[in-house]
């Protein structure tokens, strides 16, 4: 099991990394907020140790943006007493909090508890699309067949928006409010770029066409 700490305070991290690597636990860190996404994308933890207070991005919107794609297990450490940060964490979707400081023992039995609870034991969720398509959302990854499709994140979210919504047609507009979000000035040619994008990366493996142009609508999986 990988378990990615997001900790910026270095004696706190190298008090629980070679503690997690003696239960058997693989390890890696990151100190700020961005640097936790992108190894989240990069490392694809099977649980995530995620501290509220961090630089560039906070824990909780760190916990937002992760949640929008993706429900590995999440354990936030928050400081003893703030209530209003476990609150949020919690309505954010994170799984369990531990109050610092703590012990590791307490560390590692909430750690334990979390995996006995989601059960590792059972398949990854997955979202299975028409046909030979699938979606794994838990790890964001996708296959044709049998054969690992590499997707960037923005290519995955836009199959993910496609897929979740067979038969439903998406203007470019609504497109660039559900991935890059509302208020954003995307260029709506930048859509048909990606739509590009995943149709060549579909069509080495399928002469199917999955991604449907709707003339003076926009696009939709069908």
């Amino acid at each position: 099991m990988k378990i990615l700490i997001v900790e910026d305070d270095a004696g706190i991290s190298d008090f629980i990394i070679p503690e997690l690597e003696h239960e058997g636990y693989t390890t890696c860190l990151a100190v700020t907020g961005r640097e936790a996404l992108s190894k989240f994308e990069e490392e694809k933890p099977d649980l995530i140790l995620l501290d509220i207070m961090l630089p560039e991005l906070n824990g909780l919107e760190v916990l937002r943006r992760i949640r929008a794609v993706s429900t590995v297990p999440v354990i936030l450490e928050t400081a003893r007493g703030e209530t209003i940060d476990k609150i949020n964490g919690l309505n954010l979707g994170a799984d369990d909090y531990i109050p610092k400081p703590f012990e590791i023992e307490e560390l590692l039995a909430r750690i334990n508890a979390l995996f006995r609870r989601v059960n590792y034991s059972k398949p990854q969720e997955v979202l299975s699309s028409i046909k030979n398509l699938t979606l794994n959302v838990d790890r964001m990854s996708f296959s044709i067949d049998s054969n690992e499709v590499q997707l960037s994140k923005t290519e995955f979210l836009f199959l993910k928006l496609l897929i979740e919504n067979q038969g439903k047609v998406f203007s470019r507009q609504q497109i660039i409010d559900e991935i890059w979000g509302v208020g954003h000035f995307i260029d709506e040619n930048t859509v048909d770029v990606y739509v590009g994008y995943l149709r060549s990366k579909i069509s080495q493996y399928t002469k199917d066409e999955y991604i449907r142009t709707v003339r003076g609508a926009g696009y939709m999986m069908g």
